[in-house]
């Protein structure tokens, strides 16, 4: 597993990067990068479960919200798989790398906002993230810097 670590400055508020990353709407446009008609489904609280599922809704991941400060940092921890619709926690392909936490943190700097991602990738997914994530990241920033 290894830890990957991404920024960007955004010229927005803290409250309106927030919003763009987790609103359904605007997740749903930043997370296109990563698969189109990609969204998640959880009541957005603190330990609570999210599904992060793509265009279909039978495949994707199941984490939970492992930590939520609204506006500063959020964090998923990925606790399984969605195959056909099926939940799988214990498959040896979900066990590699179960329990690997994605961090979002928001810190106000030079006027705007510098949003910071630190995910644990499974190292076959390492370069796939390292070419998707300054995309979206950038998709963030416009969608912020619009409004």
């Amino acid at each position: 597993m290894k830890k990957l670590t991404f920024s960007i400055q955004i010229n927005a508020p803290k409250v309106r990067v927030w919003d763009i990353l987790w609103a359904d709407e605007t997740y749903r446009a930043w997370t296109t990068v990563f698969h189109p008609g990609s969204h998640a489904k959880s009541d957005w609280k603190e330990g609570s479960k999210i599904l992060f599922v793509g265009g279909d809704g039978g495949d994707g991941m199941v984490s939970k919200i492992a930590r939520l400060i609204p506006n500063e940092f959020m964090s998923f921890e990925h606790l399984g798989e969605i195959k056909n619709g099926v939940e799988d926690y214990d498959s040896p392909a979900v066990k590699a790398w179960k329990g690997a936490h994605e961090n979002y943190t928001l810190q106000e700097k030079s006027g705007g906002t510098e949003l910071s991602v630190e995910l644990d990738a499974d190292d076959s997914f390492a370069d796939y993230f390292q070419d998707k994530f300054p995309k979206a990241l950038e998709k963030v920033k416009e969608l912020a810097e619009a409004g």
